[in-house]
């Protein structure tokens, strides 16, 4: 071996030596170690043969200042390892509410500022795809060609109390956003609405409405196109006492496109929800397969809405029937896994 080659052998030797030492001091929560061995050169973006990173490891310790140190470093507060497990989900393992509050505030920072750099410039629509491929009504399902859950059967207690959230009397002119299954709407109708408007974008579901007798019910007034497009007609036949947003194929962009759309005031535009008593709602996926992730855009989106005028209150229910294996069989891929849905109810903040 010549000794070029022996010198880059000991050189990677070295480096392992200071990075199984950074894991065990994140491990540890020892932030003075962890600072010591980033600046003689540790690297920090190291994984332990399950795919844990420096911040998995300080998460777990539960030592703010480690956390805040290593989030520093650059390593992003999204990190899974092998077993699909975030850094939040390691900090609530161990008991650990401030360091994974942490964490929280850290995604919401990275979030923002992402957003203030991201564009979407010569992008095609969001759901463009979805809406010109067919959907399949499957029994307890809604699926799209890739077997993607559009909307399933066990949103039903969720789509219940929401209905309730948007329509708290009879009477009331309420728009739906996104049919899909139409169970909101079914419950809706149950609560006696006045006008109920349903915009639905997708060829399939808009037959399948019609196949149903949607569009023969003497109260209901159905709007075929991406809301995008019928924002005119939309806001025409408002304002709503009500409103419910739950579209599929699109991002969170469009969301608060709509929200600006929805509660942006001026002069010249009126808000398409009544004042000062409309209340509005939206079916609350964020994030919908990890807690992390979820907690952080929630806390996003009630930021948003409270630029837009719009006070934001999550009512905690229980969804713990996702983990049930069978519920999901023949699905691509599960679009909510965590035990507590945080149900929005969004109102026109008072003014001091």
């Amino acid at each position: 071996m010549s000794s070029e080659s022996h010198s880059h052998e000991q050189i990677s030797d070295n480096s392992v030596s200071k990075e199984a030492l950074l894991l065990a001091a994140c491990h540890e929560g020892n932030a003075k170690q962890v600072e010591d061995l980033i600046e003689q050169g540790a690297e920090i973006f190291v994984t332990d043969e399950t795919g844990r990173t420096a911040l998995h490891f300080a998460a777990a310790s539960g030592d703010v200042e480690t956390v805040k140190l290593v989030l520093k470093s650059g390593i992003p507060w999204t990190s899974l390892d092998v077993g699909d497990y975030t850094v939040g989900d390691y900090a609530e393992a161990g008991g650990h509410d401030e360091a994974y509050e942490e964490l929280v505030q850290a995604g919401v920072r990275a979030e923002m500022v992402l957003r203030m750099f991201s564009s979407d410039v010569g992008n095609k629509a969001a759901n463009e795809d979805y809406l010109t491929q067919p959907v399949e009504y499957s029994g307890d399902r809604l699926i799209d060609a890739e077997k993607n859950g559009v909307m399933m059967s066990w949103e039903a207690p969720l789509m219940e109390l929401h209905a309730k959230v948007i329509c708290s009397k009879p009477g009331s002119t309420v728009l739906n956003v996104g049919f899909g299954m139409g169970i909101i709407d079914s419950a809706l109708q149950e609560l006696s609405p006045g006008r109920h408007l349903i915009v639905e974008a997708h060829p399939d579901v808009y037959q399948h409405m019609k196949d149903e007798g949607w569009d023969a019910k003497p109260n209901v007034h159905i709007l075929f196109g991406r809301w995008q497009d019928k924002l005119e007609e939309i806001r025409a036949l408002g304002p709503y006492d009500g409103i419910f947003f739950d579209t599929f194929g699109e991002f969170y962009k469009d969301l608060d496109d709509f929200h600006k759309a929805v509660f942006a005031t001026s002069q010249s535009v009126q808000p398409i929800l009544s004042q000062p008593d409309g209340i509005y709602s939206f079916f609350n996926g964020l994030g919908g397969d990890h807690k992390l992730f979820h907690d952080v855009y929630c806390r996003v989106v009630r930021a948003d809405l409270l630029a837009l005028g719009m006070e934001t209150q999550f009512s905690q229910v229980s969804s713990d029937v996702v983990f049930d294996k069978e519920l999901w069989k023949g699905i691509k891929r599960p679009y909510w896994m965590i035990k507590t849905y945080n149900l929005p109810t969004c109102t026109w903040a008072t003014k001091d």
